[in-house]
């Protein structure tokens, strides 16, 4: 009897244990970017999203500024922070000593106790209308990084900006994919500069704004990577299921025209709207839910794109929390995965069945005023614990 005891309590361990694996992957393979914005008069203190953040695993934040609050409320945290200076700081940018007083004030003082791996110069400055800005934008780059170099930190720190997919004059099919002709002299110089200083090339994609433009044109399925007949690329034959793939590859093929093979393009905002005014099709929380939960199912599996199968996209989820009081239509004021209060907007469905414990989904109920956290991998290592101990007696 005792013998059948202890084979029962042993198989119940192994059960345990691959749970706790299972669960243990589960943690280990949910982390992703998410862009912080904080255009809204309702949001939780920095302190609390650092609790919020913690919970799903996340492990790199985008700001769009370099707010001490935030950056002191994650210090000792093992968050990876990318920072930026708004676009109305770039002419200062373009004097090497006010550059390397802007890092002395709001990077330095935060080192090492909270990581920041990349500062952001300007935000879609290309795709934008101001050509006074675009002039700019290398020579603000060039001299972040060279104060950088002056105060040692260039080996940790990259220096990049974040570009929409208006910088591209062709995109279809990808292949074919080029930069705008207007754009060449201002961008070209910029790929050299990140190829000499190893940095890369952030894009904003947003499948949903093709849909939103011509929804009866564009495949809903296809945008929000469902089944769906695709499209083949007749200039590589190589076939494409989603759009956000056909756009990165697209970006790849244009900085190849222009002599680059050699760097990484990553999604520094991608998402979709929970909800829209009357004419922006397709912002509804199911729609939501299925883009960002099969972006997130996507970079769990660590896919490639058709063109570059063996490289997984670096790809920042937009946004953290609706934010109130962004301009523009509704849909801009409903990117978020959560509401202030910390609770989801809606349902990502079983994301985590890309990992072996079929969890419901990356985002746990979360609200603010509720002491939730309770490790689960806790209770298992104590059940473990409890009955080695009564194989033990």
């Amino acid at each position: 009897m005792a013998s059948f005891t202890n084979t029962v309590l042993f198989r119940i361990i192994l059960v345990l244990v691959s749970l706790s694996d299972s669960a243990l992957f589960h943690v280990q393979c949910l982390s992703f970017g998410i862009n912080y914005g904080q255009i809204a008069n309702n949001l939780p203190p920095p302190s609390q999203v650092a609790g919020l953040l913690q919970s799903l695993n996340v492990s790199r934040v985008k700001l769009y500024d370099a707010d001490p609050n935030v950056l002191q409320a994650f210090s000792n945290s093992e968050v990876d922070f990318i920072i930026a200076l708004g676009n109305e700081l770039l002419p200062n940018m373009t004097d090497p000593l006010k550059a390397q007083n802007w890092i002395q004030q709001h990077v330095t003082p935060h080192l090492p106790q909270t990581k920041i791996s990349s500062i952001l110069v300007g935000n879609e400055i290309l795709g934008g209308t101001d050509t006074r800005l675009m002039s700019y934008l290398l020579i603000a780059m060039q001299s972040v990084y060279a104060a950088l170099v002056n105060l040692g930190l260039s080996k940790t720190i990259v220096v990049t900006s974040a570009h929409s997919l208006n910088i591209l004059g062709n995109s279809y099919p990808p292949s074919a994919g080029t930069f705008r002709e207007d754009l060449a002299q201002y961008i070209k110089p910029i790929l050299d500069f990140h190829s000499q200083t190893n940095a890369p090339f952030l894009v904003n994609v947003y499948p949903y704004f093709a849909y939103k433009g011509s929804p009866d044109e564009v495949s809903l399925e296809y945008v929000l990577f469902q089944p769906n007949s695709g499209m083949n690329d007749s200039g590589t034959n190589l076939h494409y299921d989603n759009m956000l793939d056909a756009q990165i590859d697209a970006v790849y093929a244009a900085m190849k025209v222009m002599g680059h093979t050699d760097i990484d393009v990553r999604i520094s905002e991608t998402g979709w709207p929970s909800k829209g005014d009357e004419d922006e099709a397709g912002a509804t929380p199911e729609n939501a839910g299925i883009y960002n939960g099969n972006l997130l199912r996507k970079i769990v599996e660590k896919k490639g794109t058709p063109a570059k199968p063996d490289v997984p996209i670096d790809t920042y989820v937009f946004a953290l929390f609706n934010e109130d009081m962004k301009p523009g239509p509704a849909s801009e004021r409903n990117y978020g995965l959560f509401y202030p209060n910390g609770t989801r907007v809606y349902d990502m469905g079983d994301v985590g069945a890309a990992g072996p414990d079929g969890a419901d989904g990356y985002l746990p109920q979360f609200t603010f005023s509720s002491a939730h956290d309770i490790n689960a991998l806790s209770i298992f290592n104590f059940l473990i614990f409890l009955i080695v101990y009564l194989l033990w007696e």
